[in-house]
């Protein structure tokens, strides 16, 4: 069979993989949520849904420090990675020997077409089927309902813009994000957050981990402002993750 992946890159895969590995988190999370759990032979020390898994499977660096010689010598018959997650120069090395499924992820539209297509590939379209209907079901969209600014890092304060999967999550959640305008990850000032008169600044726990005292620091500084600490997997990992989390604290 011949597939695309979200790159329409095509891969030749000619059997249902038995050894996969997965270079990014929430990948590995959907692999055991659609019934592969026993497929998966490696992961990174960042897969820590379910249950850590890299303590059970051949842990294989990090998201943008794999050890390739390690992936190779697992024989795997197809590797998952992602455009943002994952280093380009790694992960062509890697396709030179192995069906290498690049998933590119920039809407929740996104996320689902990616769940479908791992799970053409693998045999587990019915189960992919009720986390589709899961997901769907959980995050219908919301009328926009307050002003918004997410941050997910300090020093300098990093924010989303509108091309990113965090910007979707956040409008089907009912927020507007005040950076939709801009691309990537801008760099803001507290001042210029000041500035758009946001409802709420939504904290992240990831890649940076605010805390309450960053939260005291910031809110100091924006009195008239709502400031929360979020959960950043809810917004910010596709895939399964937000059929496991309530939406307390999101």
């Amino acid at each position: 069979m011949i597939y695309l992946d979200q790159l329409g890159n095509q891969l030749d895969i000619d059997h249902t993989p038995s050894r996969i590995i997965s270079v990014v988190p929430s990948i590995t999370e959907l692999l055991f949520d659609l019934g592969l759990g026993d497929k998966i032979v490696g992961c990174t020390k960042f897969c820590v849904h379910p249950n850590k898994p890299y303590l059970t499977k051949s842990m294989i660096g990090g998201t943008k420090d794999l050890n390739l010689e390690k992936i190779v010598k697992l024989n795997p018959d197809l590797i998952l990675a992602n455009k943002e997650e994952n280093i380009k120069t790694q992960i062509k090395f890697l396709s030179e020997s192995t069906p290498v499924w690049i998933s590119d992820v920039k809407t929740f539209d996104d996320s689902l077409k990616m769940i479908e297509q791992i799970s053409l590939i693998t045999g587990s379209t019915f189960r992919a089927n009720e986390i589709i209907n899961q997901l769907n079901n959980y995050l219908k969209p919301k009328a926009p309902l307050k002003k918004a600014v997410y941050l997910i890092w300090k020093d300098p304060y990093m924010t989303i813009g509108g091309d990113t999967y965090i910007n979707d999550i956040l409008n089907r959640c009912g927020y507007i994000n005040l950076f939709s305008e801009q691309n990537r990850y801008p760099i803001v000032t507290l001042q210029e957050i000041s500035d758009y008169k946001p409802d709420v600044v939504l904290l992240s726990s990831e890649p940076y981990p605010f805390k309450e005292e960053h939260l005291k620091t910031i809110q100091d500084f924006l009195k008239n402002t709502d400031v929360k600490l979020v959960d950043g997997e809810f917004y910010s990992w596709y895939g399964s993750r937000q059929i496991h989390i309530t939406a307390k604290n999101t």
